[in-house]
């Protein structure tokens, strides 16, 4: 949680909105939505510790705004914001922009609606939450490549009817166009790597979400629930992937 000695290590402002020079591109640039200015101000020094460009704005409609203006590769984004909610804003940004969203929330219930089956969310942390540990999850989305294409770039394996393209990073359905999340795309490719291996929670945290310090079984359980919604594919009776009671999943191999 948020400790007395996390005093912020920069005097950037709490809600500048306009900084004049973008960093370069290969400098992640980071976007702060909070409306309380010192966690606004803390958290953007811990990211502009790290050599990151940081961005920070207040409430929902400027978000969706500077999301179009700043091009973040993370937006570290409040639940509860003035105008539109975080919900609402990850929605409209999910509309044009991959850039991953972590999303702060008060209270660990709300954690179903976060990264529900409509949100888009890639993680989230509640609050209040360790600055060091909101900038080990950064760096965990930060390492996870836009475009993870495989040395052969072809389809990968996958039961009738699914198709994997990871070098498109595109996914059909019966010949149907299916969208995932960045998220969601980077767990179905982890399956479709190993199709008939059982891949435990903790395996899955660790190559889609970067390490396993923070594992989180829960997060897991939940976007695979939102793949298999989008694929339509019934976990009662499964036509793509097999939960593997008390282990993980799988993908069914290709027949």
């Amino acid at each position: 949680m948020l400790e007395a000695t996390d005093q912020p290590v920069s005097d950037h402002p709490a809600f500048p909105g306009d900084a004049a020079v973008l960093a370069p591109r290969g400098v992640p640039r980071i976007l702060v939505v909070d409306d309380e200015p010192p966690i606004a101000e803390l958290v953007v020094g811990y990211v502009e510790r790290e050599g990151w460009q940081a961005r920070t704005v207040g409430d929902g409609i400027s978000a969706v705004s500077a999301v179009r203006d700043f091009w973040p590769d993370v937006v570290v984004l409040d639940l509860m914001l003035p105008g539109l909610d975080g919900i609402e804003v990850c929605k409209q940004i999910r509309g044009f922009s991959d850039a991953y969203v972590l999303m702060l929330t008060a209270r660990s219930e709300e954690v179903d609606r976060i990264v529900g089956l409509t949100v888009g969310a890639d993680d989230y942390l509640a609050k209040p939450f360790s600055p060091r540990e909101l900038v080990a999850r950064i760096k965990a989305l930060l390492r996870r490549p836009r475009s993870t294409a495989s040395a052969a770039g072809a389809r990968e394996a996958s039961p009738p009817g699914l198709a994997v393209d990871e070098a498109r990073r595109s996914v059909r359905v019966d010949g149907r166009e299916v969208e995932l999340t960045a998220t969601e795309f980077d767990v179905l490719v982890a399956l479709a790597r190993l199709p008939g291996i059982v891949l435990s929670r903790a395996r899955l945290f660790e190559v889609v979400w970067g390490g396993d310090n923070f594992a989180d079984d829960h997060l897991v359980d939940v976007h695979i629930a939102n793949i298999r919604r989008k694929l339509g594919d019934d976990a009662a009776d499964p036509r793509f992937i097999d939960t593997v009671r008390g282990v993980g999943y799988r993908l069914r191999e290709s027949q």
